[in-house]
Formats: C-alpha cells, sequence, structure tokens
C-alpha cells in the first residue's frame, strides 16, 4: 500500500493556493503562517502514517526534528499523538507558543544531527522545512532513521533551493547566486538575513535528497509538498524538479 494514498485525495488545488499563499505572512504574522502549516502538516502525517501501517496515528509519538518555537505542537496534540520537538537555538525555542503557560508537548534542546534519542525509539520522526537549514543534511536524516522504530515513518520535507521559494526572504535573487543574494539583502535592509546563505542556508538539491534516500533502502515514496496530486509527476524528471518540485517530502519506512 502506497503510503501517499489518502494524502493524494487531499492534494488539491485549492489547497495549495491556500498554502502558497500564506508564506508572505512567514515573518510578519508567524501565527497565522504556522498555524496553517501545523494543521496541513498533522493532516499530511496522519494520511501517510494511516495508509502505510493501516492503524490510527492517535496514541503515536512523533519526534519533529527542527520544531522550533511548538507551533506544531498544539496540532499535534490535538490529534491525539505525543509530540516532542528538538530545537538547537534557543532562541528559537523561545519565539513562539512553546514558551508560553499551558504550551503541549515536550521540547528539547538538540541538534538534529545528533539527537540524544535511544534507536529505535519514536513512531514517527518529521522534519519539515529544516535540512536546508542545516550544513550536512543527510545526517540529520540518517539520524531521524535511527530513532524511528522498525516499521515506522520518517517523514523529511525540505525546500529544494533551485526552486522558487530557495531564498527564502531572499525571494528570487538566489538565482544569482546565494552569497551574492545574502550581501544585496543586507544592503538594502540594514542587516543580514535570517536565513544567510552560507550559516544557516544551504542550497541542497532535489537529486541529492532521493540520491541518499534511495541509498537507505528505506525510500517508499517522495513527492513535492505543494502542488496538487496532478503535478506530482514533476519529482521524477531530472533538471525541471530541481525548478518546479519547490519542497520536496521523503517519505521513508525503516
Amino acid at each position: 500500500m502506497r503510503p501517499t494514498r489518502d494524502f493524494a485525495r487531499r492534494a488539491s488545488l485549492r489547497r495549495s493556493i491556500g498554502l502558497l499563499s500564506s508564506f508572505r505572512f512567514e515573518q510578519s504574522d508567524p501565527v497565522r503562517f504556522y498555524g496553517a502549516l501545523a494543521t496541513d502538516t498533522v493532516e499530511m502525517v496522519d494520511d501517510l502514517w494511516t495508509a502505510a501501517t493501516g492503524s490510527p496515528v492517535a496514541g503515536r509519538t512523533v519526534l519533529d526534528v527542527g520544531g522550533g518555537p511548538g507551533y506544531f505542537a498544539a496540532a499535534f496534540g490535538a490529534a491525539g499523538m505525543t509530540y516532542i520537538g528538538v530545537e538547537p537555538d534557543p532562541r528559537e525555542m523561545h519565539a513562539g507558543p512553546a514558551a508560553t503557560p499551558g504550551g503541549s508537548g515536550t521540547f528539547v534542546r538538540a541538534s538534529g544531527t545528533a539527537l540524544p534519542f535511544a534507536d529505535d525509539s519514536v513512531d514517527i520522526c518529521l522534519s519539515s522545512n529544516v535540512a536546508e537549514h542545516v550544513r550536512h543534511p543527510w545526517q540529520l536524516g540518517n539520524e531521524m532513521l535511527r530513532v524511528t522504530r522498525p516499521g515506522g515513518l520518517a517523514v523529511l520535507s525540505y525546500t529544494v533551493w533551485l526552486g522558487p521559494f530557495g531564498g527564502h526572504e531572499m525571494g528570487l535573487t538566489h538565482y544569482l547566486g546565494g552569497a551574492r543574494a545574502a550581501a544585496r539583502y543586507t544592503r538594502k535592509h540594514g542587516h543580514r538575513p535570517k536565513n544567510d546563505y552560507g550559516s544557516s542556508l544551504f542550497a541542497v538539491s532535489a537529486v541529492d535528497g532521493l540520491r541518499w534516500a534511495r541509498s537507505t533502502g528505506a525510500l517508499v515514496d517522495a513527492f513535492p509538498r505543494y502542488h496538487p496530486r496532478w503535478a506530482w509527476w514533476l519529482t521524477a524528471v531530472p533538471g525541471l524538479r530541481e525548478l518546479a518540485v519547490s519542497n520536496l517530502v521523503l517519505v521513508l519506512r525503516p
């Protein structure tokens, strides 16, 4: 059974437009942006788990690698899951609902490339839009597989560098080159971008992610996260996928 069976039915053009239109609020209104993204992410994980295992997601433990300030915690908790968020940056960890009274879930300060968890210790390991911010993204991926129990699910989603959102707040200037785009942003705004090329943003390609995932023997599916189902074929086309996929989801079962 393909794990994307149920999620494919949800991947409509209306959903894509709604998510893409919210991107402009990422820094100006993070509650609005991450709230919508959290709801969609829980629905995606629920669909993938149910199709892959034939069992409900409620009662399962999800480890969110790079969970930041915990916008996802409430959404996963509402789905009946035990949420554990991992974040290396204390500024990010205390920037949102994880720092507020009544926040749900458990939060751990740690690096995604050296997770402080035992082998085979969680049902689901998720990393949403983090790999492009890590100098060694596939070390992060290997750690995700290590802590996920056999028969569980690892879901690694990241922004493809050559896609339209690869430059994050630098916009399309990343097509001029990452270092040049960061310097241009600094001149215009008077400060370095939050997602600064070479330190907190890296050029991660679709082909590199697919090559790593296939090498693990655990890859069961891959698709463009924000595209409607009828555009998923783009993932299979070398070259074109680097420009058009935008955000690649790798679904693995150790």
